[in-house]
């Protein structure tokens, strides 16, 4: 196959470049370029396809056109509708600035401004809800109104978790520096909004809300975790919480606890499969809690870095053991704390 182009363009043989000039009286020699012949004559650049080439190319088209094909056969073959996650990060966005002017500049001059700005959100919200009305339910409008119904008690548990943020956090200088900077905060007070579309059984819309927060803080609070007033994060970087998950009230947990499963069965999926963590406990940095029938009883505290498959009773204190290995020669000789306690 024989292709004519505009002769001066770049050719070349072996690695090296050229350009031809436009008006070429004499022949050169013919320059072999990614499996391309290409002849500079009268003003024209003459290429010549390899039939090796040809196929190739006809290859990756036909390749292309396979992909494309699957792509819209695999999109048209999909009912259900999902809510766009803009929509949804968009909706939790938008409440929280409404309830807290930390997250936003607006500035409301009467209780009367508030309420025409909720009714706007809830309009907004039965919008971005409309694709799953057929798997909800409880339908759109009851859906949105029951969830209207629970937000007083979202805003009151949201302002008792920063209290109690503030409460733990020597760091902390007030709980407007909690609301508005801490990312412990504002993955509780994503969890919480999702959590009452969990209990409302609405599909998919719960788990894109705790995901937004997850890529924003790090944090990872499945929407189906049951947790207390009072609840505290401090750090939080790295920090799971499971789905069946329980936690009681006043409860404290730094960066980069698992409260986890024991088994990722899937057929396990409708049973608990994560612990339970009764009032008042604190569990530090790196520990691993997992289990559906783990208990760690109240007022209790897990050290950093232990992991934990079974109960403890309450005021229980479980840590991780350390040992020193001093180095003498060749051995590792491994001294406790109590036997440098005897050396003294």
């Amino acid at each position: 196959m024989i292709e004519v182009f505009p002769a001066r363009v770049q050719c070349g043989f072996a690695g090296l470049k050229a350009t031809v000039p436009t008006r070429q009286r004499t022949l050169p020699r013919l320059h072999l370029h990614r499996d391309h012949w290409y002849i500079p004559y009268e003003g024209l650049m003459v290429r010549s396809r390899s039939r090796v080439a040809g196929a190739s190319v006809r290859r990756r088209r036909a390749a292309s056109a396979s992909f494309v094909e699957r792509v819209f056969d695999a999109r048209q073959s999909r009912h259900l509708a999902l809510p766009a996650k803009a929509k949804a990060a968009r909706f939790a966005d938008d409440l929280l600035e409404l309830l807290f002017p930390h997250f936003s500049e607006d500035v409301y001059y009467s209780a009367a401004e508030i309420d025409g700005q909720l009714r706007l959100l809830l309009r907004n919200l039965t919008s971005v809800l409309q694709p799953l009305a057929a798997l909800m339910p409880h339908g759109v409008a009851e859906t949105v109104e029951r969830f209207a119904a629970a937000l007083p008690g979202v805003y009151e548990s949201l302002l008792l978790d920063a209290a109690a943020i503030n409460a733990g956090d020597p760091a902390a200088e007030g709980l407007d520096e909690v609301i508005s900077a801490y990312p412990g905060f504002l993955a509780i007070a994503i969890y919480r909004i999702a959590h009452e579309f969990y209990q409302l059984e609405v599909p998919i819309f719960p788990r894109i809300l705790t995901e937004t927060a997850h890529q924003r803080t790090g944090i990872d609070i499945h929407p189906g975790a049951r947790i207390g007033t009072s609840f505290c994060i401090d750090h939080g970087t790295g920090l799971v919480v499971g789905e069946t998950t329980d936690i009681g009230d006043g409860v404290k947990i730094y960066q980069g606890v698992t409260l986890g499963a024991l088994s990722v069965d899937k057929s396990l999926s409708a049973s608990k499969r994560h612990p339970t963590i009764e009032d008042r406990v604190v569990v530090y940095a790196n520990a691993t809690i997992l289990g559906g029938a783990t208990v760690v009883g109240h007022d209790s505290i897990i050290g950093g870095n232990v992991w934990l498959t079974a109960s403890v009773p309450p005021f229980s204190v479980v840590y991780q053991k350390s040992g020193v290995a001093v180095r003498s020669g060749q051995v590792d000789v491994l001294v406790s704390k109590a036997s440098r306690q005897k050396r003294r």
